[in-house]
C-alpha cells in the first residue's frame, strides 16, 4: 500500500496510491531508516482509514496529535487526516482588553490593578506585539524598567501578578506555550517598615477630632472591629447588628466569592456600642446602610482621615487603615486564641503572621519587668545552691527552730558507746 523512497542526500520520503488512484508522497525529509518504518505504519493505518472509513486505532490518534504541525500538515495536504486549525495570533492589546472585558466578577479594585498593569504591558512592548514572542528574558527587561521608574516594590509585584495572570488565561487557550513571567516575584510582600501599632490613646485623640459622628463610627469600626476599608465599611447595614446579642455581622465583599467567607460575625466590642448608638440615634427612619455619608466615589477616606490625624495633633502613619486593623488583630491575639481572632478579623494565620501581628512597646516593657524563659530558672537555682553550700561543708546548728526530740514513755535512753570503754573480756563470752 505505501513504501519508502530513499532519494539523494540521506533524504526518504512514504509514496502510497491514494483512494481516487493517483500516486503521492509525504516528504520526511533526513531521518533513519527506522524512523520512516514508524511514519509508514502509521501512514498505512491512516490510509486504510480513508479508504475503507475504518476508525483509527488509539495508538495511531494519540501519535497524530502529537506530532509536529510541518508533517501534519503534509498528511493534510495529502488527505490522509484533516488540517489542524491554526490559532490566529495573540497581539498584547488585543488579548489583555478583550481578557478584562470578560471577567464580569471583577471588583472595581481588582480591575484597575489589572488596567494599570495593562498599560504598564502595553507601554513597555507595544500594542501589536506578539505574546509568544515575548520571552522571560523580555519579562526580566519590563521588571528592571519599572524598578528604573523608581516605582515601590509592592506595586511592581502587583503588576507582575496581572501579568501572570493574563500569560495563564493565554497558555490556557493555546496561544503561548508557556508563561514567560513565571520566574518573576509577585504577590504581597510584608514591609516591616510600614507597619505601625497604633494605640488606644492616639486613636482617643483622632475620635476626638473628629468631624461628626459618622466619622467617629468609621474610625472606631477600623480600630476595633478591624473592618476592611472602605469595602466591608460602606457594605454594613444597620441589620447586620444584634443589640440583644451582642454581635456585629460582617459582610465580606473582598472574600465572598470563597466558600462560607461572604461574612463573619464579631463581638459588639464595648468600645464600639457608643459609636454605634450614636449614629442610630441620628439615622432617619428607615435608613438602611450604616454608614450614610462618604458613599460616593470621590469620596477619598484616606485624604480625609490624613486631615483628621493631623488636626489631633498626631503624625499621620503610613497605611492608615490596614494599621489600624493590624493593630486591632495585635490586641485580640493577646487575650484569644490565633483561630478565633482570625475568624474575627477575617484572614488566616499566615496571613496574620505575615502582614498583621506586630510587636508593640508593650511587649518590650513587659520582657524587661518581669522575669521569664528559663534562664529566670536557671538564676534561681544557682542562688538556692549558693545559699546551701558545698554539701562537704559543716552544716550550722540548728538554733531556736530545731524540732525537740520526743520520745515514747517506755523508750530508754541511749548511752553513748564512745564514753563506754571496752570490758577486759571483749566482745566473746568468757569459756566456763
Amino acid at each position: 500500500m505505501a513504501c519508502i523512497v530513499d532519494d539523494p542526500n540521506g533524504r526518504r520520503r512514504i509514496q502510497f496510491v491514494a483512494a481516487e488512484g493517483s500516486r503521492k508522497s509525504i516528504r520526511l525529509g533526513k531521518v533513519s531508516r527506522r524512523s520512516a518504518e514508524g511514519v509508514l505504519v502509521r501512514v498505512e493505518e491512516l490510509l486504510a482509514a480513508s479508504i475503507h472509513g475504518q476508525p483509527l486505532s488509539r495508538e495511531t490518534s494519540v501519535w497524530l496529535e502529537g506530532i509536529g504541525d510541518r508533517l501534519h500538515d503534509r498528511l493534510a495536504r495529502a488527505g490522509l487526516c484533516k488540517g489542524r486549525q491554526v490559532a490566529p495570533i495573540a497581539r498584547l492589546d488585543g488579548f489583555i482588553s478583550a481578557y478584562i472585558a470578560k471577567r464580569i466578577d471583577l471588583k472595581p479594585g481588582s480591575r484597575a490593578v489589572l488596567e494599570q498593569a495593562h498599560k504598564s504591558l502595553v507601554e513597555h512592548f507595544g500594542a501589536d506585539r506578539p505574546m509568544h514572542s515575548i520571552t522571560p528574558g523580555d519579562a526580566d527587561a519590563w521588571r528592571l524598567a519599572m524598578v528604573a521608574e523608581k516605582l515601590a516594590e509592592a506595586t511592581i509585584r502587583k503588576r507582575t501578578q496581572a501579568a501572570k495572570q493574563f500569560a495563564r488565561a493565554a497558555v490556557r487557550q493555546r496561544l503561548i506555550a508557556e508563561d514567560p513571567f513565571a520566574d518573576l516575584p509577585s504577590g504581597s510582600r510584608a514591609n516591616p517598615e510600614r507597619m505601625r501599632f497604633i494605640d488606644g490613646n492616639v486613636i482617643a485623640k483622632v475620635i476626638d477630632a473628629c468631624p461628626d459622628a459618622q466619622w467617629r463610627l468609621i474610625v472606631a469600626l477600623a480600630r476595633y472591629a478591624g473592618l476592611r476599608v472602605p469595602s466591608e465599611l460602606l457594605a454594613l447595614r444597620w441589620e447586620h447588628v444584634d443589640w440583644e446579642h451582642n454581635r456585629l455581622t460582617i459582610p465580606s465583599p473582598k472574600t465572598e466569592h470563597h466558600a462560607d467567607k461572604a461574612q463573619r460575625v464579631i463581638p459588639l466590642f464595648p468600645e464600639l456600642r457608643p459609636p454605634l448608638l450614636e449614629v442610630f440615634e441620628q439615622a432617619p427612619p428607615g435608613t438602611e446602610n450604616v454608614i450614610t455619608r462618604y458613599r460616593v466615589g470621590n469620596a477619598n477616606l484616606r485624604t480625609q482621615f490624613d486631615r483628621i490625624v493631623r488636626q489631633a495633633g498626631v503624625d499621620p502613619w503610613p497605611k492608615p487603615f490596614h494599621n489600624l486593623r493590624a493593630s486591632r488583630e495585635t490586641e485580640l491575639a493577646e487575650r484569644f486564641p490565633l483561630h478565633v481572632v482570625c475568624g474575627w478579623i477575617g484572614n488566616t494565620a499566615k496571613v496574620a503572621a505575615r502582614h498583621y501581628l506586630q510587636t508593640t512597646p508593650e511587649h518590650f516593657e513587659l520582657a524587661v519587668s518581669q522575669p521569664t524563659g528559663t534562664g529566670i530558672k536557671a538564676a534561681q537555682k544557682a542562688a538556692q545552691q549558693m545559699r546551701a553550700g558545698h554539701r562537704t561543708d559543716a552544716q550550722p546548728e540548728l538554733v531556736g527552730s530545731a524540732k525537740p526530740l520526743d520520745l515514747p514513755a517506755h523508750a530508754k535512753k541511749c548511752e553513748n558507746l564512745q564514753e563506754v570503754g571496752m570490758g577486759a573480756e571483749g566482745f566473746e563470752p568468757s569459756k566456763a
